[in-house]
């Protein structure tokens, strides 16, 4: 038989720091993408985007001017459905 002793005041520490470093990410977290953000948290070409998705009329875009603009929680559950998607391709 095993027996394994915990320090509940240490978990609770390790719990607190895990969750307040959660909700500064969460604040850090974008409302939206530029065009440059889109290319660097997918990891693509602008071109391999435009190739793949950017056309989809599922795919939340906006154009201000000269420059497009992404909504950052839809354009990530976007992304995550799309990328789905592909493996049934």
């Amino acid at each position: 038989m095993l027996t394994v002793q915990i320090d509940e005041a240490q978990v609770r520490e390790e719990i607190r720091r895990r969750i307040a470093e959660l909700v500064k990410e969460i604040d850090a977290e974008y409302v939206f993408w530029d065009a440059k953000e889109l290319m660097r948290r997918t990891c693509m070409s602008w071109n391999f985007i435009q190739q793949q998705f950017f056309f989809d009329p599922r795919f939340p875009k906006f154009k201000i001017g000269n420059k497009w603009y992404f909504p950052a929680r839809e354009t990530r559950e976007f992304l995550l459905r799309w990328l789905k998607e592909q493996r049934r391709s």
